[in-house]
């Protein structure tokens, strides 16, 4: 049976890749548990300094799998009991705490984006902590086309990135954007040479990967409490995060080198 999720680690990256090309990765049950066990194990990895999602083949990932949700509703509409509204609801949200794993983990997220991306996949894409497309990337948020209301936390982080009008734009009328809108409003970090998208975001990555760990954690969960957090709740993070990081080796290590002129060698401790 193929496997649904892939994970490859170089020099510190972790590369996650969501394997159903076929189906431009829209997300299955096996998928969707490997992802919920990786993340929160790689999270706990020393030997990972950053995560790198993507898709296989010519798609990062069409979200839910629509084929499927129709086939099961003709399968289903026969039974006496299907799974009842609070079931499926208790469900959904288990699944969703993927886009939390990758927004909130201490390892910096990049979604490497090729191809399509929409609805859940486009969701999980926003959750990451950077944004590299491809030029022949394509965007949309697609839930008003099907019918649903959107889901994996894309309503958050789209609101957080391009601002409340263009996000209300964008889900109600689930138009397609190309890599040139997508940087411009925002919604994605670089936009690159489809054959140079492998290479940059691993440069990116490792750059990242071989920074100090432990201070890239504590910048993480700054700019998180940032979003929703008063300026005096930042404030009391920021000191306890900046007293912290004072006392790691790469802090020493990087106050030597400055001295001596030199590139400092983290080694995230």
């Amino acid at each position: 049976m193929t496997e649904h999720l892939l994970e490859e680690i170089e020099d510190g990256v972790v590369t996650l890749t969501m394997n159903r090309p076929d189906s431009l990765n829209a997300l299955s049950g096996d998928m969707t548990e490997r992802l919920l066990e990786a993340l929160p194990r790689l999270s706990n990895d020393s030997n990972v300094g950053a995560i790198i999602l993507t898709g296989a083949g010519r798609g990062f990932c069409a979200g839910g799998d629509v084929k499927g949700m129709a086939a099961s509703n003709v399968q289903s509409s026969g039974k006496s009991a299907p799974a009842s509204m609070e079931q499926r609801a208790r469900a959904l949200r288990a699944s969703m705490e993927i886009s939390r794993y990758l927004h909130e983990c201490p390892k910096p997220t990049i979604a490497m984006i090729r191809g399509p991306v929409a609805g859940a996949g486009l969701s999980m894409a926003l959750a990451c902590d950077i944004r590299m497309a491809s030029e022949k990337s394509l965007f949309t948020t697609a839930f008003a086309k099907v019918g649903f209301s959107g889901d994996f936390g894309g309503s958050f982080f789209l609101t957080k990135l391009v601002g409340t009008a263009k996000a209300r734009e964008l889900y109600l009328t689930a138009d397609k954007l190309d890599p040139a809108t997508a940087l411009q409003l925002g919604m994605v970090n670089h936009v690159v040479a489809d054959g140079d998208l492998e290479a940059k975001t691993m440069a990116l990555a490792k750059r990242i990967a071989n920074g100090p760990r432990i201070a890239n954690e504590y910048i993480k969960k700054n700019l998180n409490a940032a979003e929703s957090g008063t300026l005096e709740q930042v404030f009391d993070l920021e000191a306890w995060h900046m007293t912290r990081t004072m006392f790691t080796e790469d802090h020493k290590e990087a106050a030597q080198a400055f001295v001596e002129k030199r590139a400092p060698i983290f080694k995230g401790r």
